[in-house]
């Protein structure tokens, strides 16, 4: 029994004998270690924040910013740990964790693959310079401006106040229209006056209203009008003209006044916008037919 015991003491003994020794010849390489993770923290730290102020000043998305700027000082952590490890000669512990982190990475990716397309759709699109905030837009069959773009949605306000969120991938993979991007938009407006009307006297007062309203030469262009075809009622012409504006809502004003100021001016000038008119030609026999039906329905 003693010399079991005795035994058993040994093991023990040289057991913590060799931890020991272990402990005190990797006292070196355990003050690099936490050096390195103790200089990756801060180092962490001044990169979050040198990311942050840079990539602001590109994009104003607090959301996209701050993501960029702690994926930056993630990347400096996991740095420092990995050196961390090989300073401790762990190197088939750094061949684990890279192994099982590329594991949980397909995994997660699959898992989330919608979302993280719209999160990373969502970074694309702050940096994009022909889409920001205060734009206005149309795509995928919506219209209004771009009150935010988060990391995987955009919201629009349309005309009637309502809001509408688009993920973000949707945005990239269709196209959009941005009123925004130039100053001025082209309006167009067509009309139709009658046959018996005098086609160039329409042509003049047309466009005569048209630089009245919105100064062609002015805005360094040329008004339109064309006939464009013969109607059922009408001889139909499309008039074209430039305003300055930068959404929907001021090419809507710039319509509606023209087309105001243009019955006004056809008025004056008795120029007629006929409405869809049908003729019926009916011989004496169809005449005389109804008449004789009518005479008996009067009579029941």
């Amino acid at each position: 029994m003693n010399e079991e015991l005795e035994t058993t003491t040994n093991l023990v003994t040289n057991k913590l004998e060799s931890w020991s020794d272990a402990l005190v010849s990797n006292l070196p390489n355990i003050g690099i270690a936490l050096l390195v993770m103790v200089a990756s923290y801060f180092m962490s730290k001044l990169v979050y924040n040198i990311v942050l102020k840079l990539i602001y000043k590109k994009i104003n998305q607090t959301a996209v910013t701050k993501l960029i700027a702690r994926t930056s000082s993630v990347v400096i952590v996991i740095a420092g740990l990995f050196l961390a490890l090989s300073a401790l000669n762990l190197s088939q512990t750094v061949t684990g964790l890279l192994t099982g982190a590329g594991i949980s990475g397909i995994v997660i990716g699959l898992a989330l693959q919608g979302t993280l397309s719209n999160t990373i759709a969502g970074i694309v699109l702050s940096f994009r310079k022909n889409i920001r905030y205060g734009n206005w837009i149309k795509t995928n069959g919506y219209e209004g401006e771009v009150i935010d773009i988060a990391l995987n949605y955009l919201t629009l306000k349309e005309a009637d106040n309502n809001l509408v969120v688009i993920p973000n991938k949707t945005i990239i993979e269709n196209p959009f229209k941005n009123f925004s991007l130039t100053k001025k938009m082209r309006v167009s407006i067509e009309c139709g006056v009658g046959y018996n009307s005098d086609l160039d006297k329409v042509k003049h007062v047309t466009l005569d209203v048209i630089n009245k309203l919105y100064n062609q030469e002015k805005i360094d262009e040329t008004a339109e009008f064309y006939y464009t075809h013969y109607g059922d009622s009408s001889i139909n012409f499309l008039a074209r003209f430039w305003v300055y504006g930068e959404n929907g809502l001021a090419k809507l004003s710039a319509k509606s006044d023209v087309i105001i100021a243009l019955k006004k001016a056809f008025d004056k000038e008795n120029i007629n916008i006929p409405f869809p008119i049908r003729t019926l030609n009916v011989n004496s026999n169809t005449m005389t037919s109804l008449t004789k039906e009518l005479e008996v329905f009067n009579q029941n």
